[in-house]
């Protein structure tokens, strides 16, 4: 009995002893696995974070496809607006086609009577152009006679008048001769000096030499106000000078009144400033104007006469 109870023992300590030798591997065993859950900890967590960056990269790429859209969205409104304004321009251009169209098949029929009028112009510009050929062989040969004309009182006068009292010139279509008041009347007076006469006898000679001319007289004077019993004021000084110069040339030296033409301009249409003693002398003048006669004028100005002539 006793025996049995100590083989009971030993057996117990026996079981015990395999039962902790087991333990200790189990522990181990464990500890292994518990290791290697530890690793795959590791490799679970590098994945996650790697699963967490392309999940950012995604979120990037998702924001930038959607402002891409915006974009293209606000393109694609901007693209529409434009194909609509081109196809109003289509329309529009389509419109002016139809037009033109509608113009050349009127052009077609009116083509005839085109051709009409523009032969009636082309003869009427013939006319013209002969009218404007007659005109411009008219003017120069005034101009060849107002040269000649001047040449020829510059000849005359050019003995016995100073310079400065004469001033020929030839100006357009008329020639003129400036007479200073110096030479030609008293101070203040209407009364012609007896050079003025021998001068204005040179002058006429030349006038009745060419019956086909008018001569047109015009008194000036300076801006100092005058009045006398028989002068209200400049005017009337400037019209009774040019009027005295025209009976001269009419009673003296016998030239045809229906010719002459007295005028008086005043102190207006000065040459000089009336500041000076030199201006005011200036300004004192009369002028002889030799013109062409008005009818000359009007028939050069009438077409059925101009292209008549040969």
């Amino acid at each position: 009995m006793i025996e049995f109870k100590h083989f009971g023992i030993l057996v117990m300590i026996g079981l015990l002893l395999t039962s902790c030798a087991a333990s200790k591997k189990e522990i181990a065993s464990l500890q292994e696995q518990l290791n290697q859950s530890g690793r795959d900890l590791g490799v679970v967590n590098a994945q996650l974070n790697d699963c967490r960056q392309e999940m950012d990269d995604y979120v990037a790429k998702i924001a930038q496809l959607d402002a891409t859209k915006e974009q293209l969205q606000v393109e694609l409104g901007s693209t529409k607006r434009t194909l609509s304004i081109r196809e109003e321009q289509i329309e529009d251009l389509r419109k002016r086609i139809e037009q033109q169209v509608e113009t050349v098949g009127d052009l077609t029929i009116l083509s005839q009577s085109a051709n009409e009028n523009i032969k009636e112009t082309l003869a009427q510009m013939e006319n013209r152009d002969r009218y404007i050929r007659l005109l411009q062989t008219a003017k120069t040969k005034a101009d060849s006679i107002n040269l000649a004309l001047a040449v020829n009182l510059k000849g005359v006068l050019a003995q016995g008048v100073a310079d400065q009292d004469v001033e020929i010139k030839v100006d357009k279509t008329v020639v003129f001769i400036n007479l200073s008041d110096k030479m030609l009347f008293q101070s203040g007076s209407t009364i012609i000096t007896p050079r003025a006469n021998e001068v204005l006898g040179k002058i006429a000679k030349i006038i009745e030499s060419r019956p086909d001319l008018e001569v047109m007289v015009e008194g000036y004077t300076d801006n100092v106000p005058i009045q006398s019993a028989c002068l209200n004021d400049n005017w009337d000084l400037s019209v009774k000078r040019a009027t005295s110069v025209v009976r001269v040339l009419q009673k003296n030296y016998s030239i045809d009144p229906n010719r002459l033409i007295a005028a008086g301009r005043g102190e207006y249409n000065a040459i000089a400033d009336n500041d000076t003693a030199d201006g005011r002398s200036a300004n004192r003048r009369t002028r002889i104007i030799i013109l062409p006669k008005l009818n000359q004028f009007y028939d050069l100005l009438n077409p059925d006469k101009a292209i008549g002539e040969n």
